[in-house]
């Protein structure tokens, strides 16, 4: 039965050797991410992980992938057992590295696709729910002030505000009722993995804490944990 959810955002600044100079900028969002891999573990060492990718398809248990085609080689690997590299999309890089800085013994990631329907994406965490230990990953708008990567929309700070209420709260029925197509607009990237933690987590009773919330470069990044009650 579900225990725990954490939701972390997926850049891959997380990891020191890929943020370069802007590590110490990037020092409190890993502490964040990093104890709430922590709290996932406390509560089962095998994690299920709910990614975004385009053309998503099924990742190997067990693989083994690198960040390489981010600029630095860093290699994870989803379990402890060694298995040949393959090419990973980035939720499952950023899910091996989690794994493995939270102590994990293994994740087992599901994608689905940015553009998925809402309803799917629910069904999706309806299946999910005998799971004890979920991985939520996903970013927010990318367009938050005049340097963000998707360019400034001034509607970014309140969708993002209503995404960290509906985390702060566990309120699965506000993040059931995110708009594909606005989240879209507003480069929101995590708006499919927020609504398989909706279905995931509907009708049930939780207890949750945001860990950090910025948009430090432009990019919306949340961090929570949600505690069955």
């Amino acid at each position: 039965m579900i225990r725990r959810v954490a939701v972390l955002p997926q850049p891959p600044l997380l990891i020191p050797e890929l943020a370069a100079g802007a590590a110490d900028e990037c020092a409190e969002l890993r502490e964040a991410c990093l104890e709430a891999a922590r709290r996932l573990t406390s509560a089962s060492p095998d994690w299920v992980v709910i990614g975004a990718a385009s053309g998503a398809s099924e990742v190997p248990e067990h693989a083994s992938g690198s960040f390489r085609g981010f600029g630095v080689d860093v290699g994870v690997s989803l379990s402890r057992v060694t298995a040949p590299e393959t090419e990973l999309p980035l939720p499952a890089l950023v899910a091996g590295w989690l794994r493995e800085q939270g102590g994990a013994s293994s994740v087992r990631v599901h994608l689905v696709d940015p553009a998925a329907p809402s309803g799917q994406c629910e069904q999706l965490g309806r299946e999910l729910r005998e799971h004890a230990a979920v991985l939520v990953l996903g970013d927010g708008s990318s367009r938050h002030g005049p340097r963000s990567p998707g360019g400034e929309d001034e509607r970014a700070e309140g969708f993002d505000a209503g995404i960290r209420d509906a985390l702060a709260k566990a309120d699965a029925e506000s993040l059931a009722g995110l708009d594909p197509d606005f989240a879209a607009e507003l480069g929101a990237g995590g708006r499919a993995p927020w609504q398989v933690l909706a279905g995931l987590a509907a009708d049930d009773d939780w207890t949750a804490e945001v860990l950090y919330s910025a948009a430090p470069f432009g990019v919306a990044y949340h961090v929570a944990v949600w505690e069955h009650a």
